[in-house]
């Protein structure tokens, strides 16, 4: 048993969307949220480039996005759609046939500006792409990259500039009878960004894809995120996300899924619950879970695991966790299993101990899992 109780004062009455498919992920209505990251290396490189989507993907990544700007790219994009072990966004700017290449090499989701890649019929023979290759489009809207006629119908970036854009966007989209789309409505500023997506959930019921544009370094940045997705995920708002962080794709993954763990919107692998340490503690708290966080990054079944110093607040920790430490004297501490007191373990021996304690727990999960009766 998983000690990850549900209770009414932890749900989130999530908003209502349509659902739609990129490839094989469900975006949108009763579909989890699904965690993206983008590529950072040259896409016509294809061995970097799949060799990054692989990382990520085993990372936890549903999604995974490459920048398509020039034709080596586009010819390298089938390749890279062939072999990824998840669906590939192309991100398209400005040239509309980068999206038909694109549509045609296999990706499963455009992610487009409608306005910025030319006319009418530019526009149709994209959607044309998209709708005969099964591809979906994202309408990605940028504080920072707003049409001229809104900037100055409203001065400067802001939540209805915005949103009119997306709008907008969504319009042509439809005009074509082209439904298959998500959007966003991303801005560097997470009060700028959170008004523009409360405000846009209210208008269209599009599956939402959330982001923090340009958010900064791993530590910054992740701060950013969490304020900015942590508030509009708890208001039910968002059915894809992307941490949009200047660091490896992975830590970008990672930090995804650590917000949606903290809201209980999504469980992979172990929540590490640890105290921040202090003179009671009986061993060393944080190289202990700087080191257990790498050891068991191989654990994808959702579980807990509490590494609390003391017995002030370790046993209550551990009495709600699958495996729990907590500090004793002597040179040992207190183990916790399934939140029942199990035996004492030499501190000298913790770390393999441990390990030892969550991956047999975690196949015990992954077992009584398996003879659930199929629904």
């Amino acid at each position: 048993m998983s000690h990850n109780p549900v209770r009414p004062w932890r749900n989130i009455d999530r908003r209502e969307s349509r659902k739609i498919w990129v490839g094989n992920v469900p975006v949108g209505g009763d579909a989890p949220i699904s965690v993206q990251t983008m590529t950072n290396t040259l896409t016509h490189d294809v061995k970097a480039t799949l060799d990054q989507v692989i990382r990520a993907a085993d990372a936890g990544a549903d999604i995974v996005r490459v920048s398509v700007p020039d034709k080596e790219s586009s010819a390298a994009l089938k390749e890279i759609c062939r072999e990824s072990p998840v669906p590939i966004v192309a991100d398209i700017h400005f040239h509309y046939m980068r999206g038909i290449e694109a549509a045609e090499a296999g990706a499963a989701c455009l992610r487009i500006n409608p306005g910025n890649i030319g006319d009418e019929k530019r526009v149709k023979d994209v959607i044309k792409a998209a709708r005969d290759n099964n591809c979906s489009i994202r309408i990605g809207v940028n504080a920072g990259s707003l049409e001229k006629h809104l900037l100055e119908k409203y001065g400067e970036p802001c939540p209805e500039a915005m949103v009119e854009s997306g709008l907008d966007h969504i319009k042509i989209l439809e005009d074509n009878d082209f439904h298959n789309f998500k959007i966003s409505v991303k801005a560097s500023d997470v009060f700028l960004s959170a008004a523009a997506y409360q405000a846009l959930a209210e208008a269209t019921d599009a599956p939402i894809h959330l982001g923090i544009t340009e958010a900064g370094g791993l530590m910054s940045g992740t701060i950013k995120s969490a304020i900015g997705l942590g508030q509009l995920l708890w208001m039910g708002i968002g059915d894809t996300l992307r941490v949009s962080l200047s660091a490896d794709p992975v830590e970008e993954v990672k930090v995804g899924y650590e917000i949606l763990k903290s809201l209980g919107l999504r469980h992979r692998g172990v929540n590490i619950i640890s105290c921040p340490s202090c003179a009671r503690q009986g061993f060393d708290v944080i190289k202990t879970v700087e080191e257990l966080e790498k050891r068991l990054e191989h654990i994808k079944t959702p579980m807990s695991l509490s590494i609390i110093g003391c017995v002030v607040n370790g046993p209550g920790e551990a009495l709600m966790t699958d495996v729990g430490w907590t500090g004793g004297g002597a040179g040992h501490g207190m183990v916790y299993l399934g939140g029942t007191q199990s035996h004492k373990e030499s501190n000298a021996n913790m770390i393999e101990h441990i390990v030892e304690q969550v991956e047999k727990k975690a196949e015990e999960i992954e077992s009584a899992q398996a003879e659930e009766p199929a629904e």
